[in-house]
This record gives structure tokens, C-alpha cells and sequence, in this order.
């Protein structure tokens, strides 16, 4: 699959009509990969929880727009750092350690990004969201 400006438009277009304010493309080549690949399209405005993946680090790649990858401390309930990506930006890409409590806030219309994870997909469960 080539992941072209098109493709790119379109889940954007999703996106800003979404109730969440985001949609994602499923990237596998089938329901039995072992993997979790997706291009996600988000919008300021969306609301991405503070979670985590115990299981599994995250790679986040902005191929579009402007994103920030915020992280946090599970005891003081804080942002410990917030990490801006964009493509042709000094930070295009990043890899988020197993267990690392994290959210992303997309700061500008159009912004696309590929995140891939380890393993089949697991929903995030009430436990690996910070309670703020």
C-alpha cells in the first residue's frame, strides 16, 4: 500500500466530521498480524486520554501538521514533558517506553500521524488510564 497526500486528505476529512475529532486507518495486511500499524488523522480539539501500554512501546511518526506528545508521572498526576513533533521539525518521530503514561494533542488541522505497536490490538482497559 502507498500511503499517499489523497489517503491522507481523506481520513482527515473523517476526522474533522468524527465525533472524536479523529479516525484512524488500519494499516495490516490482515485481522490475524500480529501487529498494530495505523495512520491516525487528529484534530485540535480531540481528546486522547492519558494512558499507557503496558505490554508494548508506541512509535509515533508525524507525517502531517504538528502533534505533541505530552508524558506524565503516575504520582503527582503532572506532565513531566511535552514533546512537539512535525515533519521537518527537529523531532519528526519518537518512541514511547512500555508503561510510559502518555497523551497527544494535535496542534493543528490536518495533522496525521503512523503509530505502531507491538502485538495484536488490546483495548486500553480502565487501568492504563490516568485519573486525573
Amino acid at each position: 500500500m502507498k500511503i499517499t497526500q489523497a489517503i491522507l486528505d481523506d481520513l482527515t476529512t473523517k476526522a474533522k466530521v468524527s465525533e472524536r475529532l479523529r479516525m484512524n486507518l488500519d494499516l495490516r495486511d490482515s485481522a490475524e498480524d500480529g501487529s498494530q500499524r495505523m495512520l491516525n488523522a487528529i484534530e485540535p480539539d480531540s481528546v486522547v486520554p492519558i494512558h499507557r501500554h503496558q505490554n508494548s512501546s508506541e512509535t509515533v511518526v508525524c507525517l502531517r501538521g504538528r502533534v505533541v506528545e505530552e508524558y506524565y508521572d503516575e504520582l503527582e498526576r503532572t506532565c513531566t514533558e511535552a514533546i512537539e513533533l512535525r515533519p521537518g521539525g527537529p523531532v519528526v518521530a519518537l518512541n514511547i517506553p512500555a508503561g510510559q503514561w502518555h497523551t497527544l494533542r494535535s496542534l493543528e488541522s490536518g495533522s496525521v500521524i503512523l503509530e505502531v505497536k507491538d502485538g495484536k490490538f488490546e483495548p486500553i482497559q480502565d487501568c492504563d488510564i490516568l485519573k486525573m
